[in-house]
């Protein structure tokens, strides 16, 4: 048998499992376009595991999933790599070795991946789906403006009215955005003239973040988590929006201060906190996720604790501003043909002056983020922030903003 058809009957294995029903245990990396949630199947891992597939010799298997790792580049053909490590402990480790984060790879594979830095050369594309009835806003990867498919689903987030603020829950699951649910992982709150935000991790984002206070420790399900690694509100970033007190026309002015990434990490060889798992003392709390864990321990030495020092100041972000058109009679912003729409909602963020940054360095969009269509917006991010803070900084354009505008 030649390598080739190897691989092709282990994708058409994998592929049949996945069919009836093995692709649900993975409800991140193999979700339909109805996001519908489906339950393990120990039945279905355990068919596979007498598979002649479970038992190959390691050099051979890991050959095999480089070769699929490296074919299937893009969703939804990739399913099969997130499919690849729930077959077995020993073909989960290879998985993990093999498939590289956001910053090396460009490419989205497992869910803690959105916690990750996204790639350093290139803007990872994203878009943003609004849903004005039930005020939710879904996050996918990719925007292909000749499909009809919505693409991969990455994000959820869901805005929720107090009277004195406003918070966007955001969830792993589409049809469970709520902050008791077991794919909660974070979310936004503003303050009540929606000048101000702060954006909170369910996890730690290193061994030395500090939760904020709360009433009660949050339950996931029916299990509490354990008291060494809390699930609450860690911050994350902070962002404002300048107020507009004359009500002079032009476009909206904001700051994001990340809390958890030094200046450094934009510097050549810096380096950003990268989270390599989800943290929970009860691992079958999330059965349906596969973790990562990054075989390079440099973030996690040079990382350890809370930013401190000169060295460590917290990387400040400013939107970038627009030039006025004289014969469009607006404010303009190269977008590289990614927003077709004006609105004020578009922007930019590139690292602030006040970084001590200069030059290329200061012109590079970190995010950028605009309108396509009625309730559809581009979100491209990049290298140091994560798919989940930089879903979160756009979702603060989206809230009402009394003093500003």
């Amino acid at each position: 048998m030649s390598f080739k058809s190897i691989i092709q009957d282990m994708k058409g294995e994998l592929g049949s499992i996945s069919r009836k029903g093995f692709d649900v245990k993975f409800s991140y990396g193999l979700r339909s376009r109805s996001h519908r949630v489906v339950q393990d199947s120990s039945m279905v891992v355990d068919a596979l595991r007498q598979s002649c597939w479970a038992n190959m010799p390691p050099e051979l298997l890991r050959d095999v999933l480089m070769r699929i790792e490296a074919s299937e580049s893009a969703w939804p053909p990739r399913k099969y790599v997130v499919a690849c490590a729930g077959v077995c402990r020993s073909w989960r480790e290879i998985t993990k070795e093999i498939v590289k984060t956001p910053e090396l790879s460009a490419k989205l594979t497992f869910p803690i991946s959105l916690k990750q830095p996204g790639p350093r050369d290139s803007l990872l594309q994203c878009y943003i789906k609004r849903n004005r009835s039930n005020q939710t806003y879904h996050l996918y990867l990719g925007l292909n403006q000749a499909s009809t498919d919505d693409g991969k689903f990455l994000l959820a987030a869901r805005k929720c009215r107090r009277p004195t603020c406003t918070d966007y829950i955001i969830s792993l699951n589409a049809d469970d955005v709520s902050k008791g649910s077991t794919t909660y992982i974070g979310k936004l709150r503003s303050n009540f003239l929606g000048t101000k935000f702060t954006v909170y991790d369910a996890q730690p984002p290193n061994a030395g973040a500090r939760i904020t206070k709360s009433r009660s420790i949050r339950r996931l399900g029916s299990r509490q988590v354990s008291p060494r690694v809390p699930t609450g509100n860690y911050p994350v970033a902070h962002i404002s929006y300048e107020l507009n007190v004359l009500g002079s026309r032009g476009p909206r002015r904001m700051q994001c201060v990340m809390d958890a990434i030094p200046t450094s990490a934009i510097e050549p060889g810096g380096v950003a906190p990268t989270q390599t798992e989800f943290v929970l003392s009860n691992v079958d709390s999330f059965p349906s996720f596969p973790f990562f864990r990054s075989k390079s321990n440099r973030s996690e030495s040079l990382h350890s604790g809370p930013l401190s020092g000169p060295k460590d100041e917290m990387l400040i972000l400013k939107n970038k501003a627009p030039r006025w058109h004289e014969q469009l009679q607006c404010w303009c912003l190269n977008f590289n043909g990614r927003v077709t729409v004006a609105s004020v909602k578009n922007f930019q963020l590139v690292a602030s002056a006040e970084n001590g940054v200069a030059g290329l360095e200061h012109e590079n969009v970190i995010l950028q983020f605009g309108k396509v269509g009625k309730d559809v917006f581009t979100m491209d991010y990049q290298y140091p922030i994560s798919a989940f803070q930089a879903f979160a900084i756009c979702l603060s354009s989206f809230d009402t903003k009394i003093a500003c505008e």
